[in-house]
């Protein structure tokens, strides 16, 4: 399986890149108020607001610096996960020191047991180190996706 490579710290992580839309360098964002900590800001794409998700503060360590290779991966968000009806809409996911493209074998992907980070999937060990897969699914909350996404449809 394809996957874009990511840190967060000094931990690998990635996304399936099925899952990623575009890539886009780290740019200014607008504060959204009330929202979470880990909640960066809104992106202005071509005039279309789309809010980004601070991936480090979600994993609770100390929010990303930017960095030359920082960037924000777009993904095609399901807004109702429960219903699986095909809604989707843009989320920005902030990383630090993005690698690239690289490939895991998907058998051999382990479940890691993390129940207090839902968001963080199934592992993978090789020479190159650990490598967790990041679940788009479990990332927001019902009452986060609410406030993200008001007015789309989100499950309050």
């Amino acid at each position: 399986m394809k996957v874009m490579v990511f840190h967060i710290g000094a931990d690998r992580y990635a996304l399936p890149l099925w899952a990623v839309a575009r890539v886009v360098p780290a740019a200014a964002l607008k504060a959204i108020p009330r929202a979470p900590a880990w909640v960066a800001g809104l992106l202005d794409l071509h005039g279309e607001p789309v809010p980004v998700i601070d991936l480090s503060s979600l994993a609770g360590v100390p929010p990303a610096q930017l960095w030359y290779d920082s960037r924000i991966i777009l993904v095609d968000y399901r807004l109702d996960q429960a219903l699986g009806d095909g809604a989707t809409r843009p989320l920005g996911l902030l990383a630090e020191h993005v690698v690239g493209v690289d490939s895991v074998d998907g058998e051999a992907l382990l479940e890691p047991g993390v129940a207090g980070a839902p968001f963080l999937g199934r592992v993978s060990a090789s020479a190159a180190g650990m490598l967790q897969l990041v679940s788009l699914d479990q990332l927001l909350a019902p009452d986060v996706r609410a406030l993200l996404f008001q007015g789309a449809g989100a499950a309050p």
